[in-house]
């Protein structure tokens, strides 16, 4: 069997494949990914995770209301246990029916995470979408990064993270010292690198890096034709337009849209690990062999003006999304 290279996560000491399985659609959510997902096929995905080279799970309380949880822990017990050498992260969420994004919320997610996920406890949980309510909320004394650290201390949470949407929130996060780890999705794709700067100021501080959702939800793996959308939402014509153009470049170099998305991500130093969502169990290995099947050089000076040109053209889709929800 291949084997996938393998980088120690930031300072977190977690050694992890440069693949994650995104756990978002495994959720069951038509509303945010326009496609359900049914339980068996969920769980499937899942068995074919485990007995494959990545070793490294991503998944949220807020991904279906805890139904991507429920699922990914069915097979978590079906196997006795997170298999040794696998690394599974969640994500602690507000409250999705009242807005509750309290310190006591926090806990409460938590501990739901832990019995749906059938652990005792966790190697990496992260703040979730903290654009839900204020940093100085956040922040404040019992308030939901307080009680984060504290189930830290409890041993609930073995590292923190925090993980959301708009780039400057999520700096100011990484710049209080005290997360181990920081996720962006959607924002360092071929199509948007609005998430640069949080890229390089999280990788000189140690944290580890993870970029969810390269394929920007979609677009950049089933082609702009068959799947016009982008973070969630309907695409603005000038981004499918731009989809279009990488796409044509890589049909002349035999490469499929969906492996230069993945290789975006994969070859940029800062980041340790790209989250990427799968709902077949066949999508797994296909996304071993993207991996392990890098474009040529030739490609990548053709496209890399291409996407520099994009970087300044989607500051109000940006605004748009910052309230969507989460998922890769």
């Amino acid at each position: 069997m291949p084997t996938l290279p393998m980088t120690a996560l930031g300072k977190t000491g977690l050694q992890v494949t440069n693949l994650c399985l995104g756990g978002a659609p495994l959720g069951n959510m038509p509303e945010t990914f326009a496609y359900a997902v049914p339980e068996e096929r969920a769980l499937a995905t899942v068995r074919a995770l485990l007995d494959s080279p990545i070793n490294f799970i991503d998944t949220a309380a807020s991904y279906g209301d805890g139904e991507g949880e429920r699922r990914i822990g069915l097979v978590i017990k079906e196997r006795g246990g997170l298999p040794t050498g696998y690394v599974l992260d969640s994500k602690a969420d507000r409250d999705l029916h009242s807005g509750d994004f309290s310190g006591d919320q926090m806990r409460r997610s938590v501990e739901r995470s832990l019995r749906l996920l059938n652990l005792d406890t966790i190697p990496l949980m992260h703040l979730h979408d903290p654009e839900h309510t204020t940093f100085e909320a956040a922040m404040a004394p019992g308030g939901p990064v307080e009680v984060l650290q504290k189930m830290k201390d409890e041993g609930l949470v073995t590292h923190l993270g925090v993980a959301g949407g708009p780039i400057e929130m999520e700096i100011r996060y990484v710049e209080t010292g005290i997360f181990d780890a920081v996720i962006t999705h959607n924002r360092y794709t071929l199509l948007d690198q609005s998430a640069d700067p949080l890229l390089t100021i999280a990788h000189e501080r140690g944290l580890g890096v993870l970029n969810a959702a390269p394929y920007g939800s979609g677009i950049l793996a089933k082609g702009p034709d068959a799947y016009p959308r982008y973070q969630y939402q309907q695409a603005p014509p000038a981004m499918i337009a731009q989809a279009k153009q990488l796409d044509a470049v890589c049909q002349r170099y035999a490469v499929p849209l969906r492996v230069a998305a993945l290789h975006f991500s994969l070859r940029d130093p800062r980041i340790h690990s790209t989250i990427v969502g799968m709902t077949h169990p066949e999508r797994v290995q296909q996304a071993v062999d993207d991996a392990l099947t890098p474009p040529p050089k030739a490609l990548w000076d053709e496209l890399t003006p291409m996407i520099a040109a994009y970087t300044t053209v989607h500051g109000a889709f940006e605004d748009k999304r910052a309230t969507l929800p989460e998922g890769h």
